[in-house]
């Protein structure tokens, strides 16, 4: 099965922008291609959001026999997030009738357009504000994470999210993907230079190069940057698997305690960077740690399965709740569950078992798009 981290290319064929039929969100909206100026910001994920995209995509071409169950997983977590806030589900216009009867329509709309794979996170673009009631996005050019896995379709998903959601759209000079941005909203991120600083997205550029871009593209003014690790998933090490921001100045660590796993030694080293680090305003970093499950449930998705990603700190923060991962290891479940209803207060904590999608190498949040309230 080609999953999300497996390193068999695939042909990327170009494409042109398919037609889109909108299901409820900005219709038809002129779209404005902004100039990049100091008045964008990427908020805060943890602040107020108006809705949540997901992705029902899972194709066979992808999945294989996993595709009904992937897409199953993608619905469950529609309707989970749809008890908290509205939530639009893309699909193909050839598989609408069968997303609503999975997904459900309560708090739910539709939007259709041609897509390869379920990774909104890392090809829908990134919303960014203005604090004046204007929304951008940020297209960051997605290229099957650096052209391990075609994504002709894909690769418009932003400019179309844009045209959609009133969004003015901003072409970033860079290529790499949502999953490899961590911010607070007050100006500084986390990010890995195993995915940025990589010649299979940003060829010729050097890291000052890149992170002067993402400053501007984001409304950045410091940038922490972890070494991640190249070549050992179809993301290079994307952030959000091992840094997340809880709140301004306290950030959540993921910390493998495999020796055998590969992540041991890189989630001490970030450890070590976040613990010695400060945000933008030179407020000292609080790192809580949050380690995988140790044990894991035995079924096709768990067993004989490298790309088998059991990352909890992978969640997803929403007005009211926050989604977060259930892999049967229930001392690891309830260790996740009490750290982030300690760092989420007010939040109920809801935990959903999504061993397909962990088992082609993501998450939730990886999953999902937040777009924020403006």
């Amino acid at each position: 099965m080609s999953t999300r981290r497996d390193f068999i290319k695939q042909l990327t064929a170009a494409a042109g922008l398919g037609v889109v039929a909108s299901m409820g969100i900005g219709l038809s909206a002129p779209q404005v291609r902004a100039a990049l100026g100091n008045s964008w910001h990427m908020p805060d994920e943890n602040e107020l959001q108006e809705r949540i995209f997901l992705a029902f995509a899972a194709s066979t071409a992808v999945w294989d026999d996993w595709a009904t169950p992937v897409n199953n997983c993608i619905a469950l977590l529609a309707k989970t997030i749809a008890k908290y806030q509205p939530v639009t589900v893309l699909c193909r216009a050839n598989q609408l009738a069968l997303a609503k009867s999975k997904c459900g329509t309560t708090n739910t709309k539709f939007l259709t357009m041609p897509l390869d794979d379920i990774w909104v996170r890392d090809y829908g673009g990134c919303f960014v504000v203005d604090g004046q009631g204007g929304r951008g996005l940020v297209d960051f050019h997605f290229n099957g994470w650096g052209g391990k896995q075609r994504a002709s379709n894909d690769t418009q998903v932003a400019d179309t999210l844009s045209y959609e959601t009133y969004a003015s759209y901003i072409a970033s000079q860079l290529t790499g993907e949502g999953g490899g941005i961590e911010v607070d909203g007050h100006g500084t991120a986390i990010m890995t230079e195993s995915c940025w600083v990589n010649s299979n997205r940003n060829p010729g550029m050097s890291k000052a190069q890149i992170e002067a871009e993402l400053k501007a593209n984001l409304g950045l003014r410091k940038i922490i940057w972890l070494p991640g690790i190249k070549g050992k998933d179809i993301t290079d090490a994307h952030v959000d698997f091992y840094a997340r921001f809880a709140s301004k100045g306290v950030v959540i660590a993921n910390l493998d305690n495999d020796p055998k796993s590969y992540d041991y030694a890189v989630t001490r080293t970030h450890l070590e960077i976040l613990k010695n680090a400060t945000d933008a305003d030179g407020t000292k970093l609080v790192v809580h740690t949050l380690p995988p499950p140790l044990k894991k449930r035995s079924n096709v998705y768990t067993q004989n399965n490298p790309d088998f990603a059991p990352g909890y700190i992978n969640y997803l923060p929403i007005n009211g709740a926050v989604i977060a991962p259930q892999f049967g290891d229930a001392a690891a479940d309830k260790y996740c569950k009490d750290l982030l209803t300690k760092l989420y207060p007010g939040r109920v904590v809801v935990q959903v078992n999504i061993d397909p999608i962990a088992g082609g190498g993501g998450g939730i949040h990886c999953v999902t798009k937040n777009m924020p309230v403006v």
